[in-house]
């Protein structure tokens, strides 16, 4: 199973990607906007960057490193910030209708990480200063960890503990959320393990817990594709549904 993290596993495609946006459906058409978009580089954050410029937003990409970005689009704007300054962020923040986060960052085996709740804490601040009010951001299933006690062997005994650091830092930046941010109308999304497969119409399963279960209490899945949680995390920002809410997700 692929681990839930761009940061982990991200791999950068060495060679340049030009997105058509012909054929708009008109669904699409009316909610176009200009978004922030953070972590574009990781495989998440490219599938998202890909998708929304194919649904006609305008996409600013805020980047630790320009030379990375290999997707080109006349919608798409590529700059270089410090994700973890308000400051640098609020700069390119400006005149955008909602930030997008696919932010990942590494596990450590040994010791705490804190790249989640540090980003967010400047994003929110750059979001205040500038007046945008609406995010998007990704976590992963089982931030809590002791809501693993269903998951399969693998997951629960192996996965889990590998990434113990990853999850419990997600974890502090929701609750970052719930409890400091109740200006700011945000959205968290926990998907489960990511696979790097084609996106699908598939119905969206969607759950207010660590996780999606079936009638038994059980995940339904382990994995799901970059591209549908990429296709869910788009469809929240104009969904009221998830204001302020944090919500498990998977395909049918």
């Amino acid at each position: 199973m692929t681990l839930p993290l761009t940061g982990c596993i991200a791999k950068t495609h060495t060679q340049n990607t030009t997105v058509h946006s012909e054929g708009l459906d008109e669904a699409a058409a009316e909610f176009r906007m200009k978004l922030s978009v953070l972590g574009a580089t990781g495989q998440t954050g490219a599938t998202l960057v890909t998708q929304a410029l194919q649904d006609g937003h305008e996409v600013t990409a805020l980047v630790r490193n320009v030379s990375k970005m290999t997707i080109q689009h006349e919608k798409l704007k590529v700059v270089e910030a410090n994700i973890f300054s308000a400051d640098s962020l609020a700069e390119h923040f400006k005149g955008q209708d909602a930030v997008v986060s696919c932010l990942g960052f590494q596990y450590k085996m040994f010791s705490s990480i804190s790249g989640y709740t540090d980003s967010i804490a400047a994003i929110a601040g750059a979001m205040r200063q500038t007046g945008v009010n609406r995010m998007v951001t990704m976590t992963s299933w089982y931030t809590d960890t002791s809501s693993a006690q269903n998951a399969s062997f693998f997951v629960r005994n192996l996965l889990i503990p590998l990434i113990k650091s990853v999850l419990t830092n997600m974890f502090e930046m929701e609750k970052y959320l719930q409890k400091e941010c109740s200006d700011i109308n945000w959205t968290v999304v926990r998907p489960p393990g990511l696979q790097n497969t084609p996106v699908t119409d598939k119905e969206i399963l969607t759950h207010e817990g660590y996780f999606v279960p079936d009638d038994k209490g059980y995940p339904i899945t382990n994995t799901e594709s970059r591209a549908d949680v990429s296709r869910f995390m788009l469809s929240t920002l104009n969904d009221d549904r998830w204001t302020r809410k944090i919500v498990a997700m998977c395909c049918k």
